[in-house]
């Protein structure tokens, strides 16, 4: 088997895994949906008071929530993804045994990490997008371009949350326990990621510093782009720059950490 042929094989694998957790997808459906309408009702109050906060209107904003419940598993905003698997075996000395394997090590989790983004998407993702829609008011496009790009960006940010999540999990060859590093994780990721609030309605230059981080690249981005209010090729330079950094970051660590190991007879 060839290597793009292997890193298929195991993306399909993790989609596979993540499809056979049948009632945790489904339990993540109705806490999506449920988020997602105390969500609405929160932004659309606010909007009321400040009418165009952050350059949305009130259906930019609807759209924006939903958006977000639909993304939140699938680009592990809060964890959930590969980076406990990975802290796991790096804790047990397991990762000793994927170092010797003739594959590279990052791009096996990428892989199986895509393959699980791939299923959330789908098995998590779309319902309550699509219930937010039918239900209120929405700034969705009507041109399929926009919606190619919009698919195009979200593959760019499941990179930059592969990048930013990867580089926690190694921290682990250093930490006695990497649950400190994964709550500041979930915790970051919440606050920059503009979970909570659009990046765009945060004051001055708190503003212009979250926009700049490599959380924007996850939510922000594509929906502004999605809803037309930012450019495709503004949005994949952003992306595609910060998933270089976070992917040559992580591939550099690994080679630290594998010096590491060695060092210690692992």
């Amino acid at each position: 088997m060839g290597p793009a042929r292997l890193y298929v094989a195991v993306a399909v694998g993790g989609f596979r895994r993540y499809a056979t957790y049948r009632v945790a997808t489904a339990a993540g459906v109705f806490t999506n949906t449920v988020f997602g309408l105390i969500l609405v009702y929160t932004y659309l109050a606010l909007w009321d008071e400040r009418p165009h906060l952050g350059g949305y209107d009130q259906s930019e904003a609807v759209t924006y929530v939903w958006l977000g419940q639909a993304l939140f598993a699938t680009l592990a905003l809060q964890s959930g993804g590969m980076e406990t698997d990975l802290m796991e075996r790096i804790r047990t000395g397991d990762v000793a045994v994927d170092l010797y394997r003739p594959v590279d090590l990052q791009l096996w989790w990428l892989a199986a990490d895509l393959g699980r983004a791939a299923f959330q998407l789908v098995g998590r993702g779309v319902i309550p997008f699509v219930v937010g829609a039918l239900l209120f008011p929405t700034a969705l496009p009507h041109d399929p371009v926009r919606w190619l790009w919009f698919l195009c960006a979200l593959v760019l940010a499941a990179l930059v949350s592969f990048g930013i999540r990867f580089l926690v999990a190694l921290s682990a060859f250093w930490l006695m326990d990497g649950t400190g590093a994964l709550q500041v994780m979930m915790i970051t990721g919440l606050f920059c990621s503009g979970m909570t609030l659009p990046l765009n309605a945060f004051p001055g230059a708190l503003g212009d510093v979250v926009q700049a981080l490599p959380w924007a690249a996850q939510l922000q981005m594509p929906a502004d782009l999605l809803m037309g209010k930012t450019g495709a090729l503004h949005v994949f330079a952003f992306q595609a720059a910060w998933a270089l950094v976070l992917l040559a970051a992580g591939r550099l660590l690994v080679t630290v950490a594998t010096r590491r190991v060695v060092v210690q007879g692992g």
